[in-house]
């Protein structure tokens, strides 16, 4: 199987997307003394869209994506390692969120609280991706082929639904390259895409977030 035969580039483009949602949370903690209650709710909503996007990425990553990678890899016990460490690193993940979640919740949280908590969840997923990118994604050639990679995606599309699409792909194409975009829009069916560009943009752009 080439190298390219999968194309990453959805995968690369979520990967971002959270580095990019990363650099907003940490850019709320510089304002949150000056913070009044329309900053605090962009903030929230923000951090509430971010949130629900990392747990279906996550979960589509350990319900669909890696047990179909580890029967291709079955064979291959030093590559079966790199998916433990997946899986272990979103478990560590998972209290960090909710570490964020307490201090977002707490009018009283200190600014020492909400940036550590934030540091902490910044310092954790960025390598978890870092890791992915270079141990992990460059495995799926070995053990998925392109029909099997396409399973992962629609189990993907079956997680998240209709309603759920309308929120992810502005979320996930907000300030993306053009290449990259074009390359993601052109794997959706046309009404989809037209719903894209006439409904769900235009409504995800009304939305303040992150103030």
């Amino acid at each position: 199987m080439s190298s390219d035969a999968i194309d990453m580039t959805m995968m690369i483009v979520s990967h971002d997307a959270f580095r990019r949602d990363l650099g907003h949370l940490g850019r709320a903690v510089e304002h949150r003394s000056a913070e009044d209650p329309d900053r605090r709710q962009a903030v929230r909503t923000g951090w509430e869209m971010f949130k629900l996007q990392l747990e279906n990425h996550h979960t589509n990553e350990d319900k669909s994506i890696w047990p179909r990678m580890r029967n291709g890899l079955r064979d291959r016990p030093d590559d079966l390692l790199v998916l433990d460490a997946m899986e272990a690193e979103h478990d560590q993940i998972d209290p960090l969120l909710a570490a964020v979640d307490g201090a977002l919740a707490d009018p009283e949280a200190s600014q020492d609280r909400f940036a550590q908590a934030i540091a902490a969840l910044d310092a954790s997923l960025t390598g978890h991706l870092t890791h992915e990118e270079r141990d992990a994604l460059p495995l799926v050639d070995v053990a998925l082929t392109p029909a099997e990679w396409q399973e992962t995606a629609k189990d993907m599309r079956d997680l998240i639904g209709l309603k759920g699409a309308a929120d992810f792909f502005p979320w996930l194409l907000d300030g993306a390259p053009d290449k990259d975009a074009d390359t993601i829009l052109k794997l959706m069916p046309a009404p989809a895409r037209m719903m894209y560009r006439r409904m769900w943009v235009p409504k995800y752009a009304k939305e303040q977030r992150w103030g």
